[in-house]
Order: structure tokens, then C-alpha cells, then sequence
């Protein structure tokens, strides 16, 4: 066990816990993040906490307030605007893309994530259909051959999800499944017109869903998964 290691795999490790936290729904905006409490969660010293802080900072999925301290981001209406603008700009080209490259392999593997996702929204898994919901689109990301996009795209749902994905109800979610199923027929039949009317259609009705002051939740119990 490197002693030097140490530290940096444990800073990223509480910041990606509370990263998947913030996209599964279980830390909403304006959670205080007290640097203790989640020393104690870890089971770390305060300075790897607040590395990661500075870390998720830099992401803008925490706000670092001076006398204050640490909190889940509440974004603006403007930054929520903003970040849906280029969605659509990024998901759009990488689909434009996609529909003329596309295999018989990833069409396959697109609609055993659809499986995964129906599946999750039958059994009221909140955090499970949300997380499958988000991944949809980092996969068609992926399947460019580009780790770069898939891993900006992450990020920008990761945004995302401070904004609207924590907001959706049981029907919404079912929604945007159907509207994923959509898109991958429209790929099935390389109908790239198709696709792209429809990605824009799904990418309004999730910003739509803005709506609702957040909850603030327990911080040991958000970062606790079963």
C-alpha cells in the first residue's frame, strides 16, 4: 500500500462518491457539506476532504463559501439554460455522426440499455433509472471512439443533474425512457433526420422539468449506498 498513492486515490474517491450522490438524486443543491462530517463518512483526514472540494469546486458541482464552507451548487436559471444550449449543440453533432457509423454490436448494446433502463423505472429505482437514464447518453458518447466527449458529456450531466434530473417524477422518467427508445429506433433505421428531431425533443422536455425548490438531505445517509 503506497503511502504516496494514498491520497490522491482517496481524493478522488470521496469526489466521485459525492458526484454519483449528486446525479443519483441523494444530495440535492444547497446540501452543506461539512468538511468533518464527511472526514468521518471517509474515514480520512479534513485535507483529502478539502482537496476534493476543491476539486468538485473546479467542476462546478460544489460552491466553496468563505466563513461558510462547502455546498452542493445551485445553479442559476441562466447557467441551467446554458448548459442545456450546448448539450444540444455537442449531443446533436456527435448523433448527426453516430447515425451514419453505427453497427449492428451497438445498436444491440443500446437496446440492452434500454432493457436496463425499463427495468429500473418497474421496480421505482429511483437512483438506479437515473443514473441508466444519464449513461445513455455518455454510451452513444462512447460508441464515437472518443473518451475525451464521452467524459465532457459526464460532466455536463453531471450538471445536468443539479438542475432537473433530480426533479423527475415517475412519469417523466417514463417518459424520457420511451423518447431513448425513440432515438435508437430512428438510429436502427439510419434515419439520422429522425434522430436528431427527436434528440432535440427529449433534450427540451428534461430542461422543461425545472421546476421545485430542492430538498437538503442528510449528508451520511446521501453518501451511504447500499
Amino acid at each position: 500500500m503506497p503511502a504516496k498513492q494514498a491520497p490522491a486515490s482517496a481524493t478522488e474517491r470521496i469526489a466521485a462518491a459525492i458526484t454519483q450522490a449528486i446525479v443519483e438524486r441523494r444530495l440535492m443543491p444547497g446540501t452543506k457539506l461539512a468538511e468533518q462530517k464527511l472526514a468521518d463518512i471517509f474515514k480520512v483526514s479534513r485535507t483529502l476532504v478539502r482537496q476534493a472540494l476543491n476539486q468538485l469546486s473546479r467542476d462546478r458541482l460544489v460552491t466553496l463559501t468563505p466563513a461558510r464552507g462547502a455546498f452542493v451548487a445551485e445553479p442559476s436559471v441562466e447557467e441551467a439554460r446554458q448548459v442545456f444550449e450546448v448539450r444540444q449543440m455537442l449531443e446533436a453533432a456527435m448523433l448527426a455522426r453516430l447515425a451514419r457509423t453505427i453497427t449492428a454490436g451497438q445498436l444491440a448494446e443500446l437496446r440492452a440499455h434500454l432493457r436496463a433502463e425499463r427495468e429500473a423505472i418497474a421496480r421505482s429505482d429511483v437512483s438506479g433509472r437515473t443514473r441508466l437514464l444519464a449513461d445513455f447518453h455518455v454510451l452513444l458518447a462512447r460508441m464515437q471512439g472518443n473518451e475525451v466527449l464521452a467524459q465532457l458529456l459526464g460532466d455536463l450531466l453531471s450538471r445536468s443533474s443539479l438542475i432537473s434530473l433530480m426533479y423527475q417524477s415517475s412519469h417523466s422518467a417514463d417518459e424520457s425512457q420511451r423518447e431513448h427508445a425513440a432515438i435508437v429506433d430512428a438510429l436502427a433505421r439510419g434515419d439520422a433526420k429522425a434522430a436528431l428531431e427527436l434528440l432535440e425533443q427529449h433534450l427540451g422536455n428534461v430542461e422543461a422539468n425545472l421546476r421545485l425548490k430542492p430538498r437538503i438531505q442528510d449528508l451520511a445517509e446521501a453518501l451511504t449506498t447500499s
